[in-house]
């Protein structure tokens, strides 16, 4: 039986990682959880038994206490994931924790110097290598199945609702309050880019930024909330009232309001901020991004961002030597396409859970870890996430400098800064 505390019970602790305990109770326990919403603290302690005395309105009290559990799943925003991630650590937690490490490089080091220092393992919830789709494309290059990787095309397609959903309205709508889109959104894509090349960058660039959902984009007639008498609501894609007013308690309506009765949804499009016209919020975060990398090997590999799709998917094109592997996974379809004529998709199985069986897949993998001493002993996982991370801070400096950088450069600079 392997013990846990969770810190942060919003969507992602209590709906995509704990729902694994519930269903495998030999294996993964809660014991507490540290939550300052009274309405999901208590929904969280019901699920999973927990008494009062395992209840904590703050991180900071549940990690004031001796060591409660083997490890900590962090999943607090994205600018609270350094301290208690710290503090959990040196409590002598091993740490399951939300990515991204933290808005800032520097922290982000440090987390994984700090997670080898404690000889605990610190998992950052990079959830889509656990899924059997990723798991297979990996395998196809590890078998050499299309020669040499070459180049690489990636999309991610956010999807002009999820944009304006998270990015827009949501939670990681500011840099300032959150973290820069290629942080909060794509630190996926590009630590998968990073995995399957199984390089290190050398040189990297970026272009973007925030285009359309701005007040130069309002339409004529349009308020500043949707629900003010809005001129264009009826017609607009993004019209709240036709979006969230609904009693449907899933992702992303249940992000609107706890409670999904109409009375307390109509309530928080009236008030919150998912209610507001999506080109008169306070984001800042880019819609559309471009990423270019070289990898010492050789190895190219253009990364495309945008939030201006139908459908919220991730596509790419692995192209190498003897052929090319085509993905959609979204679809579950892998296409290997080889040069000496033969065809084969591939359809790999699912794992229940969101991202694609990841989420269950992640938790699946620490509770095995941790029955695992030798190779708990031999997890750098801390690293390798923090070294993907840094591909996502220094595109981000490229971007705002228009200069393109020397990976290796960029993060000497971030250590040292660390280290003072």
């Amino acid at each position: 039986m392997i013990r846990a505390v969770l810190i942060g019970a919003g969507a992602r602790g209590t709906r995509a990682y704990a729902p694994y305990a519930l269903k495998h109770p030999h294996e993964l326990q809660f014991l507490a959880v540290a939550e300052p919403d009274e309405h999901r603290r208590l929904r969280f302690a019901k699920q999973h038994g927990i008494a009062g005395n395992g209840q904590y309105d703050s991180w900071e009290a549940l990690l004031d206490k001796p060591r409660l559990a083997d490890f900590a799943l962090i999943c607090t925003q994205d600018n609270e994931h350094y301290e208690p991630a710290m503090k959990a650590l040196r409590q002598g937690y091993h740490v399951m924790l939300e990515k991204p490490m933290s808005p800032r490089p520097d922290e982000t080091l440090k987390l994984a110097e700090e997670a080898e220092r404690q000889g605990k393992a610190l998992l950052v919830c990079h959830v889509l290598r656990y899924t059997p789709f990723f798991q297979t494309v990996k395998k196809l290059l590890s078998d050499n199945r299309i020669g040499s990787v070459v180049s690489i095309q990636w999309n991610e397609n956010v999807g002009y609702w999820h944009q304006a959903h998270s990015y827009v309205r949501g939670n990681w709508r500011n840099t300032q309050q959150s973290s820069p889109m290629l942080l909060a959104k794509c630190c996926h894509d590009l630590d998968l880019i990073q995995w399957l090349t199984g390089d290190d960058c050398r040189w990297i660039s970026s272009f973007g930024g925030l285009y359309y959902f701005n007040k130069e984009h309002a339409p004529e007639g349009s308020t500043e909330r949707c629900t003010d008498g809005c001129a264009v609501e009826m017609e607009c894609p993004y019209s709240a009232i036709k979006w969230y007013f609904n009693e449907k308690d899933e992702w992303p309506y249940n992000a609107v309001s706890p409670e999904s009765k109409l009375e307390q949804r109509w309530k928080a499009i009236k008030e919150g901020p998912y209610g507001r016209c999506v080109f008169r919020c306070d984001n800042d975060v880019v819609d559309h991004q471009v990423v270019t990398m070289q990898f010492r090997k050789g190895v190219t590999a253009a990364f495309t961002m945008t939030a201006f799709t139908q459908e919220s998917s991730r596509t790419f094109k692995i192209m190498g030597s003897e052929g090319e592997i085509r993905g959609h996974l979204e679809k579950n379809e892998i296409d290997l396409l080889l040069f000496s004529g033969q065809r084969e998709r591939i359809v790999p199985p699912r794992l229940e859970g969101g991202h694609s069986g990841g989420d269950y897949g992640m938790v699946r993998d620490i509770v095995q870890l941790l029955r695992d001493k030798e190779a708990l002993q031999e997890s750098s996982h801390g690293r390798v996430s923090a070294q993907s991370h840094m591909l996502a801070f220094a595109a981000e400096h490229s971007r705002m400098t228009g200069q393109t950088v020397v990976f290796d450069d960029y993060v000497h600079t971030v250590h040292e800064q660390a280290t003072n």
